[in-house]
């Protein structure tokens, strides 16, 4: 059996998290609801990865607050903020910092899934780029710091003079470790090593 899809509802109105919490563990759902934005970032830490429907409205501390406490503290989940009629310029604000979507209350249904739905394949997308991240660190792992350095050169499209430049090496002797790093990698074209380098995040 799959694991379900946590949803957390941050709201300060009980109607609000009762009706669409009943809407999504009818969905399929798990839920968590929290009454407030401080509430929730309280436990930020232990609370299991899931999708976010943040109100824009509430007291203490607003939508957008808690939206940019949660980048601050490097909380990657997915973000779908709640809105009433008149603060649609607020939630294009939250989408430009990141959210997913916005939905004005009240919502429908088949709205509040497709959002949701978006929102989890965000969250999906992102685990296999850290994954891959994690991956290519371990193969480059193989590397030593200076395989690694002409590597970072390469994937920033410098020639090898240049790299030999920089690190103060001849052009010859980056030839020599380019030619040990495919080795060690295990890759037959510079395109294969620049695929590992750029997804453990050397060319920045």
């Amino acid at each position: 059996m799959t694991t379900r899809k946590l949803v957390h509802i941050v709201d300060d109105e009980d109607a609000i998290r009762r009706s669409a919490s009943f809407m999504l563990k009818t969905s399929g759902y798990a839920v968590e609801t929290w009454a407030t934005g401080v509430a929730f970032l309280k436990e930020i830490r232990h609370v299991p990865e899931g999708c976010i429907l943040l109100d824009v409205r509430m007291p203490e501390m607003d939508g957008l607050e808690v939206q940019r406490a949660l980048r601050e503290r490097g909380v990657t989940m997915p973000v779908i903020v709640l809105t009433g009629h008149a603060d649609v310029s607020i939630a294009v604000r939250a989408m430009k910092a990141g959210a997913v979507d916005f939905l004005e209350k009240p919502f429908e249904k088949a709205v509040l899934i497709s959002a949701i739905e978006a929102a989890f394949e965000r969250l999906a997308q992102a685990d296999s780029a850290a994954t891959r991240a994690s991956e290519a660190n371990v193969v480059l792992g193989v590397l030593t710091p200076r395989e690694r350095e002409v590597l970072d050169g390469l994937a920033q499209g410098l020639p090898n003079k240049t790299i030999a430049y920089d690190l103060g090496i001849s052009p010859r002797t980056v030839e020599v470790h380019r030619a040990n790093l495919m080795a060690k990698l295990d890759v037959r074209s510079l395109s294969d090593a620049l695929r590992l380098a750029f997804a453990a995040g050397l060319g920045a």
